[in-house]
């Protein structure tokens, strides 16, 4: 790194307390709407859950402690772009491995609704496996960066910013940090942005996994397509039109409900918590896949830094890439886990067509946030896919 890169300095999670006492008010004074009787979660977020849910919110989520928590991991900023472009947060949790074992760094991508909390608990394990049962040569150093507008990173500060843009600003990252060549990983936007990495830096990118392949976009003959594919895309298109209300709102017109999801806490919870709950392998019952407390950590997060719109606006962002940028095909080495209560999972076949595919799993329990879900399960999908590419990255890992 040269003098005139930017250089991180430690960042620390703190609330005012001021803000929480303005939370907790909001929280009391909620306006709820009515719902037809035994509606449910037919209609989206169910009234009585969230009821229970925001009163615990109110007076018995212990937030400081959970801010102490994540103020646990090794926490950064750093402003990227030169030094003049937005300030960006991340973990970068250095491997604990046995001395001559070759490390790899890996960047891994959060998506939304969502934040690094999305890796929180396999943070630890992928940079000290040793410490969980696993082999100490398997350690990376990890970096989790929050995308520009989500979490404690910065809202850009003009239009928002798409994945191509921000894969661009992982890459500038990881040599800020003195990586020449790393790993890259991720789910949902993540996995986009692990994508373009791959494709815009592939002399640097090493190896590429993800946990999903997006929702398909085809604009060739459907002729070329085999069976399982055109099924796949007709599925696509079915979970679009009856659970895609939100992208819709998100890809064209997110101003609008910024507006009410950035002044009313219980408005906040309900648009996330629906999705917490249907993207996750729950059947149903959301405390199957998260407790109340990690619930609210998510959303608080949200909450607390402003950035349900402007992580909102990034799906408009997205919906002005070029279609000639989702048709390019990855020649990176490839890994996908397609975890087994995740939503429009994509078949081999289309994984084939868009990705050089080495590895590809489909792990029996995990959803769309598998990492946070799973997280035991995540890293050994991980440990599995990376390993042969360690030496390829090792020798230029700054100790």
């Amino acid at each position: 790194m040269s003098d005139a890169a930017p250089r991180p300095e430690p960042f620390i999670p703190h609330t005012d307390p001021a803000d929480l006492e303005d939370l907790r008010a909001r929280l009391r004074a909620t306006r709820w709407p009515d719902a037809p009787e035994d509606a449910g979660w037919s209609l989206g977020t169910d009234l009585g859950y969230l009821r229970e849910l925001v009163a615990y919110w109110a007076d018995g989520f212990d937030w400081p402690a959970r801010e102490a928590e994540l103020a646990r991991l090794p926490h950064f900023r750093v402003a990227l772009g030169g030094g003049s472009g937005p300030g960006i947060h991340f973990v970068h949790a250095r491997a604990v491995a046995p001395p001559g074992a070759p490390v790899l760094p890996l960047v891994l991508g959060h998506g939304w609704p969502d934040s690094f909390w999305r890796y929180v608990k396999v943070v630890p394990l992928l940079a000290d496996p040793g410490a969980h049962g696993a082999d100490p040569a398997d350690a990376f150093d990890v970096v989790v960066p929050d995308a520009p507008g989500f979490g404690y990173s910065e809202r850009p500060a003009g239009a928002p910013l798409d994945t191509v843009a921000v894969a661009g600003l992982w890459a500038e990252l990881m040599d800020v940090l003195g990586y020449e060549r790393f790993g890259a990983a991720g789910g949902d936007i993540g996995s986009h942005v692990s994508r373009y990495l791959a494709l815009d830096h592939p002399d640097r990118v090493v190896a590429v996994h993800r946990t999903d392949a997006g929702l398909p976009l085809f604009t060739g003959d459907p002729a070329e397509l085999a069976p399982e594919e055109r099924a796949w895309l007709e599925a696509a298109a079915a979970w679009g039109a009856t659970e895609g209300a939100y992208a819709a709102v998100q890809r064209t017109k997110p101003q609008t409900a910024a507006f009410g999801l950035t002044d009313s806490p219980a408005g906040l919870a309900a648009w996330i918590v629906e999705k917490l709950r249907s993207w996750s392998d729950c059947d149903g019952d959301i405390e199957r896949s998260f407790t109340k407390d990690e619930i609210l950590t998510n959303v608080t997060l949200y909450w607390l830094t402003g950035t349900i719109g402007s992580s909102m606006r990034m799906y408009r962002a997205n919906a002005a890439i070029p279609p000639a940028q989702h048709a390019r095909r990855v020649e990176v080495p490839s890994g996908f886990s397609i975890f087994q209560g995740d939503v429009v999972r994509p078949p081999r076949a289309w994984l084939e067509r868009t990705a050089n595919v080495v590895y590809a799993t489909e792990p029996p329990r995990g959803g769309h946030f598998a990492p946070f879900e799973e997280p035991e399960l995540y890293a050994e999908e991980l440990r599995a896919f990376f390993r042969p590419y360690r030496e390829a990255a090792a020798r230029n890992v700054p100790r």
